[in-house]
């Protein structure tokens, strides 16, 4: 090994400075360019500074350093070599873009000299994220001059900053491009005994709170107004429906899915003369996506509609018809149209109710004093836990055995949308890559989730997806050696294909072939060996009873619990 390394030093510099600046988790991706990077990160994880992370694929790694920066609100740090390492993060940073996730790349590169002349994985990565990146910085590559230490850490301090939303509206990923010479590393065996790091004079970390860059709103209580919950709309929604006594919208990963205002049956209602047809007034929170409705109201002649967005360069807007674009809302002092409220609250539960496989327990039958009708209720009770499953009855068992210190990941397909129509109120962490609502990446963020919540002490981290959203993240399956795996359920809810096409309109009148070809796309794939392949713990649940049974069981690490389900 050479005796310096200007690539190592910088790439050194570089990474404490991040930690300094509190980034706790970084990913790292095997590659020859990268080297420098990689190893100084393992450096710094022997002496106990950070969290390290190895993923083989660049689309996991992004996905699950996503997951690490949604659960922790810091930026992780996403180590790659250069070429087509680079680009397989592009849907990561795009998720991370839309949903205003904070995340740090360093990518590494060739040098200026090696770029343009088709040099071995050399590709033209500066600027290759284009807008959906809050800062980028093509490095010129360190020769070991002075001062290149300290232009490290002034680079890390930016790039941190800039990851948290400083100087913007909000946060999001930043891109540092790291061009690296011969040699690209040296040993670092000695270079940082454990537990200790050089320190460096820089600022001390703090926590960024995004500011209100919009002014504020005060409302009336004159108007019949919904309050409408998307997708990371938080606690703030439901305050406002419980302040204003209005019916709450709220979406399965809105994270205002409890309280006494909230509307279960929205889509049903929304479509009412009676109920959605009387709306004279909407306030938006976070990013709705999961009906047409909402959007179909928004949309409406007549309704006054309030977009509470207090950061983000885009704002939930259809139809660009929003009268009022604002940071923040208060109410005005009043009474409460109790009348509207109530009358929301019963028809939900009545629709609800009327739609429900999970009736309540008849006790006077269970406790008769005649043998017979005893008999027959014990009957319908065995009856009811054996019946096969359906895409509801999976909603509410997963929603029923998740609690508060638990961690629920959805996919962003047909399945997220049935917890949405099923679920009651309860308020637990649910999180879902909507910013896109894409299915790319789902249980690699789900991973890095589980793996920031429970080194902080949370419990069990579920997620709930389709066959083809599980396949297409096959690889996040892949555990690396010398990394705990955390506690973690994976519930495929197995219909064989994309089921979610069937409700195209076009389906209803195009050959069932060729829809079966190019959208449903039939799979037959045996996810019990590839569970197997990977090395995580199976279980087939075709009931109720099993389904319950293996939500409940103790789970050490990871297992992959497979539901069939009817197309």
């Amino acid at each position: 090994m050479p005796d310096a390394s200007p690539a190592t030093d910088y790439a050194l510099a570089l990474l404490e400075e991040c930690i300094r600046q509190g980034v706790t988790d970084i990913v790292v991706c095997p590659g020859s360019r990268s080297q420098a990077l990689a190893l100084a990160a393992r450096a710094l994880e022997r002496a106990g500074e950070v969290r390290l992370h190895v993923r083989i694929d660049e689309r996991v790694a992004g996905f699950f350093a996503l997951g690490l920066s949604l659960e922790t609100g810091q930026p992780a740090v996403v180590i790659v070599t250069s070429g087509t390492a680079v680009a397989n993060l592009h849907p990561a940073v795009l998720e991370a873009h839309s949903s205003d996730v904070p995340l740090l790349l360093i990518t590494a590169d060739r040098p200026v000299e090696l770029r343009g002349i088709r040099s071995n994985q050399t590709t033209h990565q500066v600027g290759i994220f284009g807008e959906a990146v809050r800062f980028t910085r093509d490095v010129v590559a360190p020769t070991g001059a002075p001062g290149e230490r300290a232009d490290a850490a002034e680079l890390a301090r930016s790039a941190v900053a800039a990851a948290r939303g400083a100087g913007r509206a909000s946060a999001g990923p930043v891109h540092v491009n790291l061009p690296l010479r011969e040699p690209l590393s040296r040993s670092l065996a000695d270079r940082l005994p454990a537990g200790e790091t050089e320190t460096a004079d820089a600022p001390a970390h703090e926590t960024r709170v995004p500011q209100i860059t919009r002014p504020g709103m005060l409302l009336d209580r004159g108007k019949r107004t919904v309050v409408i919950a998307g997708h990371g709309s938080g606690p703030i929604a439901e305050a406002l429906a419980h302040a204003g006594g209005w019916p709450l919208i709220a979406e399965v990963s809105s994270g205002s899915r409890f309280g006494r205002n909230l509307v279960v049956a929205y889509r049903e209602l929304l479509g009412e003369p009676e109920f959605g047809g009387r709306v004279e007034r909407a306030v938006v929170f976070g990013h709705p996506t999961l009906s047409r409705q909402v959007p179909a109201l928004l949309s409406r002649e007549g309704v006054e509609v309030i977009v509470v967005a207090p950061t983000g360069d885009e704002v939930y807007n259809p139809g660009r018809r929003a009268a009022h674009i604002v940071g923040a809302v208060n109410i005005v002092e009043g009474s409460i149209d109790r009348a509207w409220l109530g009358s929301w609250i019963t028809a939900s539960r009545q629709l609800v109710d009327a739609r429900s496989t999970d009736k309540a327990p008849d006790l006077e039958a269970a406790h008769s004093h005649d043998p017979a009708t005893r008999l027959a209720y014990v009957k319908s009770e065995f009856e009811a836990v054996r019946a096969p499953l359906d895409r509801r009855s999976l909603a509410l068992a997963v929603w029923g055995a998740t609690w508060p210190h638990d961690r629920l990941v959805l996919g962003a397909s047909r399945l997220i949308r049935d917890v949405d129509a099923a679920v009651p109120g309860k308020k637990i962490h649910v999180h879902s890559n909507r910013g896109l609502a894409g299915i790319d990446g789902t249980v690699s963020t789900a991973l890095g989730i589980a793996a920031a919540s429970q080194h902080d002490g949370a419990g069990i981290t579920r997620v709930l997806l389709g066959d083809l959203t599980l396949l297409h993240d096959a690889g996040a399956l892949l555990s690396s050696p010398g990394e705990r795996m955390p506690r973690i359920q994976v519930i495929v809810g197995n219909d064989g294909g994309g089921t979610i096409f069937d409700g195209l309109e076009v389906a209803q009148s195009t050959d069932e072939a060729d829809i079966d070809r190019v959208l449903y796309t039939p799979q037959s794939v045996n996810l019990e060996a590839l569970a197997e392949a990977y090395g995580w713990d199976y279980v087939k649940a075709t009931t109720r009873s099993s389904l319950d049974q293996a939500l409940t069981a103790p789970t050490a690490s990871g297992i992959l619990i497979e539901v069939p389900l009817p197309r």
